[in-house]
Formats: structure tokens, sequence, C-alpha cells
């Protein structure tokens, strides 16, 4: 039977499913065991279970859980957000971080960390409001008739490179407290505690719930707007919906973390070339595999040049760039 033929196969899409998390909870495990003390899976489970004042278990509890699972919660937001951009604006090199959603976000957060720190119990609406302003903007000026997959992403860019010039402007008139903010703009999961976890995990789990709930809607969508119509689907209230959904997802994920490029682009691909683009199996599929990825990333560059840690948005740099460029091509072979 032919690779098409197998990824339609109900079966099989589970199987793979039940695969990405196990790469998931692998990676978790992994970056757990993995620092200046190396631990094995059975001291792990031994010192988390006996909950004492070890050193063992301080470090595991306060240190590196939080992380992991911050790692986690981020890196499937940000692969739903890409997941849901992309089949909103049916372009596969939407994500967040691209076409602009991110640095929308990214300048309410970086103006409320500079301008307003006692209100940093609001970063994350904040966020949100920038985030989806961001998006609505950017389909705006693409819009003409209908959207086109470059009209989109220069529009994308375009307006990315207006939001990190405020970005700079802002670090620029405070520079007394451009350290605050450094990670931020690098992107990192350093010296993160449970502290981010409390606050962005309802935002994340509540949002990946609603995009499952929108999977068959987004779906429809992908048959285009007047088949989408014809079938009963209020197309633009619908788009608005997920938009905002996806700006959710990536507010929450910028305002703790910082600027984590390219989870959105590449995980949402990956996982459609194992299973296809059926958003029933590929929503939940791309939440697995973005967030064993950022975890593995992240546990890479804090053990690739020990006792240097590497941000996490360094190797994002890094492996994304490439990634694009071959997605590109691709889309450029196909419209020849």
């Amino acid at each position: 039977m032919s690779g098409p033929d197998i990824r339609q196969r109900t079966g099989f899409r589970i199987a793979v499913l039940i695969l990405l998390g196990g790469f998931c909870l692998a990676s978790f495990l992994f970056s757990m065991r993995c620092g200046s003390r190396n631990l094995s899976c059975a001291e792990i489970l031994k010192t988390l279970w006996a909950a004492d004042d070890s050193t063992d278990y301080l470090i595991l509890y306060h240190i590196r859980l939080p992380r992991v699972l911050l790692g986690g919660l981020v890196g499937a937001a940000l692969a739903l957000s890409g997941a849901i951009l992309q089949g909103v604006m049916r372009n596969p090199l939407a994500a967040p971080g691209i076409i602009g959603v991110s640095s929308g976000g990214a300048l309410t957060a970086v103006g409320i960390l500079l301008l307003l720190p006692q209100f940093s119990e609001l970063l994350v609406p904040a966020a949100f409001l920038g985030a989806l302003a961001t998006a609505v903007l950017v389909y705006a000026l693409a819009w003409k008739g209908g959207i086109q997959p470059v009209r989109l992403i220069l529009s994308g860019v375009a307006v990315a490179s207006m939001l990190s010039a405020l970005v700079s402007m802002l670090l620029l008139f405070n520079s007394e407290r451009a350290v605050v903010v450094l990670d931020f703009m690098i992107g990192s999961l350093s010296a993160k505690s449970w502290t981010q976890v409390r606050l962005i995990w309802p935002y994340i789990v509540c949002g990946a719930f609603a995009s499952f709930l929108l999977a068959r809607s987004l779906n429809i969508l992908a048959l285009g707007d007047e088949v989408a119509a014809g079938l009963g689907l209020r197309v633009e209230l619908m788009r608005v919906i997920l938009l905002a959904l996806s700006a959710l997802l990536a507010a929450a994920s910028v305002s703790v973390v910082g600027l984590l490029g390219f989870v959105g682009l590449i995980a949402p691909h990956v996982v459609r070339l194992m299973i296809g683009s059926d958003c029933r199996y590929l929503l939940p599929g791309a939440a697995l595999f973005g967030s064993g990825m950022l975890v593995c990333c992240d546990t890479v560059g804090r053990i690739a040049m020990d006792p240097v840690e590497l941000p996490a948005g360094i190797i994002l740099a890094l492996l994304g760039p490439p990634f694009f460029l071959y997605l590109l091509r691709r889309s450029a072979d196909h419209e020849a």
C-alpha cells in the first residue's frame, strides 16, 4: 500500500500519536536526567517520591521539573499556534514568529516589563492583545480579493520588522533596565520556576482544549471559503475565533520565555508529513512533537557547552532557517 494511503488510516494515525507521546515523555526524562548532576530514571522516581530535603530533590523539584514542564507547555502552545495559523491562512509558511504574531506579543510584554513592572500580573493578557492585533493587521494588509501566500509572508515580515524596531527603541530609551529583557529577546527557559508554570498553564490548557474542539471547523476552512460557507460554516467568524486562539497560545508562550522562533513552523510540518493534514490528528500530534522538540533543544543547550548554557532560542535559530528555506523552495517548486 502506498504511503499516502497508509497515512489516511485511523489506526496508523493513532499509532503515530502514541509514538509522538513516547518521544515527548522520553525527552522529558532525558532532560530531567541531564545536568551538573546526572541521575538515572530510577533515582529520579525515587527522589521525587521521597520528597525530602536532599540535594537531589531540591535540584529535581525546584529546578529541573518546572523547567521541563514549562518547556513542554510552551512547545505545545507554539506548535498549536502555528498549525492553526497555517490552516486559517491556508499557507504552509505561516507561523507565529514569521508573520509577526510573536513580535506583537513581545512588544506589549517588553513594554510592561520595562515601563510598568508593577503590572506584571497582566503580562499574558497584554501579550495576547498585542499578538491578536498583529494577526488581524497582517491579515488585513495581505487581503486583496483573497489571501495569497507570498503577500501574506511579505506583510508579516514587514509588520514583524516594524514591531522589532519598536522593541529596540524601548530598549534604547530604557537601557538601564535592558538586562531584564535580554533572555526574553533571545528566548530562554533558564532560571524559570513554578511561578511561570502557574502563570501560563491555564491559558495554554484552555487554548489547547479549544483548538481540539475546533479541529473539524479548521478542516472545513481548508476546503476554501465558498465550500466552507456552503457547508454551513460562518467563515469570517470562525476565522476570527481561530486567529484569537492562535494569538492566545503564542502570547502565553512569549510572555514567559520570550521570542522562541520556528517551533510553530517545524512541528506542524513534521507531523503533517507523517499523518496528513486532518486537524483532528494533526493538532494533538503537533502539540506532542512541539513539546518534545523544545525540551530537547533546551537540554542540548544546557549540556552542549557545559558549564556555559546556550539558550533554547539559539538552538532553534540554528535549526529553523534551513527548514524554512526548504519549505520555501518546496512551495516555489509546487507553484512552478
